[in-house]
Order: structure tokens, then sequence, then C-alpha cells
């Protein structure tokens, strides 16, 4: 059992550490690039890879910069990982790509 009170002032990465979980970053990157490797396996016909992959245009943006766009932070996410996307196609290899140990 690990109990910590709010006046202990203790870092979440400590807690982390003691509890035996993965940064919440890394576990968020883990779960769109799974979701990528899923919309990457399906039929090019398919709806869903329309929807991923496919950009409207006809749509008037706001000032300033561009929201990052979802394939745009998978793009960082598989460039920052090292990982190239022919792997999602097969599905085990994916897996293990994409593996998020806990500590």
């Amino acid at each position: 059992m690990f109990l910590v009170v709010i006046r202990d002032r203790v870092r979440n990465e400590i807690i982390r550490d003691r509890v035996g979980v993965a940064p919440i970053e890394e576990k968020l990157t883990q779960h769109r690039l799974r979701w990528f490797g899923h919309v990457q396996r399906r039929p090019p016909e398919a709806p869903v890879r329309n929807v991923v992959f496919e950009r409207v245009d006809n749509v008037k943006r706001g000032r300033g910069r561009p929201k990052l766009t979802w394939d745009e932070s998978v793009k960082r996410d598989l460039k920052d990982w090292n990982i190239s996307k022919e792997i999602a196609l097969d599905r085990s290899a994916w897996r293990l790509a994409i593996n998020v140990p806990e500590p």
C-alpha cells in the first residue's frame, strides 16, 4: 500500500515510479499509434480510412497557428519512436513496436 497525503508534496514522477505506472504521455502515444495500426490494416475503401486520412479543404480556419491534426501527431510519434508505418500492416510486429513497458 502506498499512502501519500497532499501535504507531503511528492512529485508525480516519484509517485508513478513507486506505483509502477508508465508516464501518461507515453501511454497516450501508444494508444494513438495502436489506433493508427488498426486503421492502416483496414482495406483502402473502408470508410474509416477516408475519415482519418482525407482532409477537408473547404473549412474556414481561424487566425493564428493551425491546430495539430491527428495525422500530423501520428507522423511526429512515428518519427520520435523511429517506427516505420509499414510495420503497422503486421499486427504482432506492430504491437511489439509500440509497446510501452510498465516500470
